[in-house]
């Protein structure tokens, strides 16, 4: 399953996944292989995309995901910038 992850400013992940579990207006949803075709509104929070190497968290601020012939495709309003160590 291929996910593009964009806002926009910039393309924020573009890669082969197992699944994403994603922040949607009625509850967070995991989309799996072979999902049926959706498209949802996002909120702010948290993309959890899982691939055979491990598991990335990115937040964003809000979107839209689309889901159909196991392309996922996250439009994001913006990404939250974690906040910086300060010493």
């Amino acid at each position: 399953m291929k996910l593009t992850i964009i806002t926009p400013d910039q393309p924020v992940f573009e890669g082969d996944i197992i699944s994403v579990t994603v922040p949607g207006t009625a509850g967070a949803f995991e989309v799996l292989e072979n999902h049926a075709p959706i498209v949802s509104t996002l909120e702010r929070g948290k993309v959890i995309v899982r691939t055979g190497k491990g598991e990335e968290v990115i937040d964003i601020i809000g979107g839209v995901v689309e889901v159909i012939h196991n392309n996922v495709t996250v439009l994001a309003e913006g990404i939250s910038e974690k906040p910086k160590a300060s010493n």
